[in-house]
């Protein structure tokens, strides 16, 4: 996504970094210099083209965007921006001289959170940004901590069948799973959330929202994805939660919680999946009188006694066999 050096040291753990898109020199010079005063990093551009090269360089926390420019519009700016995945989530704030109704309509339709009146009044930008920014940092620090726990997260616009915004987790998941353009929700998931937010509501306007919360697991060879639908986020914008599990993952999972070898690990997973000694001797390339040794010392170091116990154990406390 940034592949320019110059955006590859922007230091985001010390300051916050604004879009200023301006075609008025005068405007540029004011704004930079409120803004760099008040900390942030300030980066300019002086028409439309070069205003979505640098918010697709850079990914500013916020955009200060003229409404009014020659050639392409704020506005058209706006959609373009919004349109990306990689740029969806920035807050605009249009700066307009225009105050009429369509005018401001326009503004919020393009996706601007907020709007400011020319002439512009430095501390009032600087104080709308501040609040914006808080907003912003909030849903970042979230989308981050999902992404930290294997938990990638996305918000859907049902109606328009596009994703708004995606982490990057999110993103590299449904490259993998699904052929279809980024900023595009698959044909496959659309169909089975219709469904969802369908249930969803009708189980709302009795009383509360379902339980257990509705879900989807696609599967692809030995891992699997799975959706579950958390919330609306706005008119017809719904929020997702995705984790990715395979084999492997939970194999390393079992040997991680109960302090077995990678054997072991192995071992238990297909016990949880319900195989038989000769079975699991077949798959792991063992005798049957091995597999029994190894599950010997599983259950000794579970501290159980029969395969039944060992699998509910496993299962109760083992994340990744519940997607599976």
């Amino acid at each position: 996504m940034n592949d320019h050096p110059m955006f590859d040291r922007l230091d985001r753990s010390r300051t916050d970094i604004v879009l200023i898109v301006d075609d008025v020199p005068d405007n540029l010079s004011l704004l930079h210099d409120a803004l760099d005063e008040g900390g942030y990093t300030v980066l300019v551009a002086t028409h439309g083209e070069a205003a979505l090269q640098r918010a697709s360089q850079a990914v500013p926390d916020i955009i200060l965007l003229d409404a009014i420019m020659p050639g392409m519009d704020g506005f058209e700016v706006a959609r373009r921006l919004k349109a990306q995945a990689d740029t969806s989530h920035i807050p605009i704030v249009f700066m307009t001289g225009l105050t009429e109704t369509e005018h401001v309509v326009a503004a919020f339709s393009a996706g601007g959170v907020d709007y400011v009146v020319k002439p512009i009044r430095p501390r009032e930008v600087l104080a709308r940004i501040e609040s914006h920014m808080q907003a912003a940092r909030q849903s970042r620090q979230a989308r981050n901590a999902l992404d930290a726990f294997g938990h990638a997260s996305l918000t859907v616009h049902l109606r328009e069948g596009k994703v708004l915004w995606q982490t990057p987790l999110a993103r590299k998941l449904l490259q993998r799973y699904f052929d279809t353009p980024e900023a595009v929700a698959p044909p496959e998931l659309l169909d089975w959330l219709r469904l969802a937010v369908s249930r969803f509501q009708a189980d709302t306007a009795q009383g509360g929202p379902p339980t257990p919360a509705p879900s989807w697991t696609v599967n692809q060879g030995h891992s699997c994805l799975r959706f579950t639908l958390h919330q609306p986020t706005g008119d017809d914008e719904w929020l997702l939660v995705m984790q990715e599990s395979s084999d492997q993952a939970a194999m390393e999972a079992l040997s991680q919680t109960f302090k077995l070898t990678t054997r072991e690990g192995e071992v238990l997973y297909w016990v949880v999946k319900g195989k038989t000694n000769r079975d699991i001797g077949d798959i792991l390339g063992s005798s049957p009188a091995t597999v029994k040794k190894q599950l010997e010392s599983v259950f000794a170091k579970m501290g159980v006694e029969t395969r039944t116990a060992a699998a509910g154990l496993a299962l109760s406390r083992v994340g990744q066999l519940k997607a599976r």
